[in-house]
């Protein structure tokens, strides 16, 4: 079982910068995919950044280029710098993790609680 818990979510006005972090715990494995995800009310659950392992990255596009995901991989850690934040980045932040024990088996994931951030105008 894996354990995953968020932190850094708030209220911030438009132009400003959060960093968020997801401490993961439990059974983890040295191979895996760490990730954020967001969900405003009404919309469904998208992808915003994804990190390895090994450290490869993919954003969304909405936050390329003001967004930076990080690991720490000693910590089982990870990072969401935002920056520039608009409104429209108002949601549910989730942070979750993929990995599986054999390259024969599935991918399991494993989700946070969530943590909200708020971008006021």
């Amino acid at each position: 079982q894996v354990q995953l818990v968020e932190s850094g979510g708030g209220l911030v006005q438009a132009g400003g910068s959060l960093r968020l972090s997801c401490a993961a715990s439990g059974s983890i494995f040295s191979i895996n995919t760490m990730a954020w995800y967001r969900q405003a009310p009404g919309k469904q659950r998208d992808l915003v950044a994804a990190i390895t392992s090994g450290g490869n990255t993919n954003y969304a596009a909405s936050v390329k280029g003001r967004f930076t995901i990080s690991r720490d991989n000693a910590k089982n850690t990870v990072y969401l710098q935002m920056n520039s934040l608009k409104p429209e980045d108002t949601a549910v932040y989730y942070c979750k993790l993929s990995q599986r024990r054999s390259v024969y088996l599935d991918y399991v994931n494993y989700w946070g609680q969530g943590t909200q951030v708020t971008v006021s105008s």
